[in-house]
């Protein structure tokens, strides 16, 4: 990619960059407002991802790459070796996957961001030139995560009409946020709901307010509310209510981590919907590119899960506001549940959809090398 800006074609972008400069859109301040935040160096991208002004794991991947990248473009002109220019950027990289543990698209691009240094550095007389192409590589990862959710949109899509008998009327219920702003652009599982609305197949979105950091209150919804797709807003409590009274066709989620067998990691609250889907025989699907998909790890049992502060539930606004609750209480506040695949009917991927094999989801490792 040369040195002009990405260019996405959703007006709602949670990241704009052009060489030498990214700005992420505040998301803790939305929908009433609308803010942009200057990142100069990967310490404002670790703050920014650890405070969840961008999140969502794809999202979260592409912004700690830029971060590094603004940061090693405005080194320049660039001194040193090759080899003191690699370990300058392998270091950073090491930090930034330390601020959202949990999502593995971040752990996946510093490692093949990795490669492409330490190849550049064994290649290269100059460290200007391992910072050349540090660059490049990160800019297109921004560049390959829109086109990988666009795949991710048309399969869903195609899956639910194809096992639905009556796919003139779709009513879809998702949960967290997946959309453009948890991406670089278009989104996963809310990518399948554009490309059915699209299509013109879509009755109906539901989106949970997914407490207590309400990413579906405030944005989910102002995605949907944007995008003209009819939608409504539920309680998280209400989902259960929702799918016996029959408005409900299929559920689709995001992931941040999914593991060789299937069981997928995903913001809490998660493994309550595909309980409840389960019960009511309502399919349960995860839309999720590659990168989220941690081979290395058997089950979901190995997956670290992240807690966060006790604020967001003890204050309103996910923890920014007054304080609600009773001083004194302890709080348990985990970020992500685990969904064994036993209960996911599908993982939808930018190369296609993986079905279930008995209990369990099994992965080609073919996806991971074509």
């Amino acid at each position: 990619m040369s040195s002009a800006a990405a260019v996405i074609e959703n007006s709602l972008q949670a990241i704009c960059y052009e060489r030498g400069s990214l700005k992420l859109l505040d998301q803790r301040k939305l929908p009433l407002e609308t803010t942009y935040l200057n990142i100069v160096d990967s310490n404002d991208g670790w703050n920014a991802i650890r405070d969840m002004v961008v999140r969502g794991a794809p999202a979260i991947a592409i912004a700690a790459a830029l971060s590094l990248a603004v940061e090693a473009f405005n080194l320049q002109p660039y001194g040193g070796g090759p080899v003191d220019a690699a370990s300058f950027l392998i270091d950073k990289l090491d930090y930034l996957v330390s601020s959202r543990p949990t999502a593995v698209n971040l752990s996946d691009a510093a490692t093949k961001l990795k490669e492409v240094i330490s190849t550049s550095a064994a290649k290269s007389t100059e460290g200007s030139l391992v910072i050349q192409d540090y660059i490049e590589a990160a800019e297109t990862m921004l560049e390959d995560d829109v086109a990988s959710n666009k795949a991710i949109g048309s399969y869903g899509a195609s899956l639910i009409q194809a096992r639905l008998t009556d796919s003139k009327k779709i009513s879809v219920l998702t949960h967290c946020n997946t959309g453009s702003l948890a991406t670089a652009g278009y989104g996963t599982a809310l990518g399948v709901i554009r490309s059915l609305h699209a299509e013109g197949v879509l009755e109906h979105a539901y989106c949970t307010e997914t407490r207590p950091f309400n990413q579906g209150s405030r944005l989910t919804a102002f995605e949907l509310v944007h995008d003209k797709i009819p939608a409504t807003l539920i309680a998280d409590s209400a989902a259960a209510a929702l799918m016996k009274a029959g408005q409900v066709q299929a559920v689709i989620v995001g992931a941040d981590r999914v593991a060789a067998n299937g069981d997928t990691a995903n913001k809490i609250g998660t493994y309550s919907l595909a309980v409840n889907a389960k019960h009511h025989g309502i399919p349960f699907y995860v839309a999720a590119p590659l990168t989220s998909v941690d081979l290395s790890l058997s089950s979901g049992d190995q997956i670290v899960i992240e807690e966060r502060s006790a604020n967001e539930l003890l204050n309103t606004k996910g923890g920014l506001g007054e304080q609600i609750a009773a001083s004194g209480i302890s709080v348990w506040n985990p970020a992500f549940d685990v969904t064994p695949a036993s209960i996911i009917d599908s993982i939808i991927t930018e190369k296609g959809v993986i079905m279930k094999n008995g209990m369990e989801i099994e992965f080609d490792i073919k996806l991971f090398t074509q």
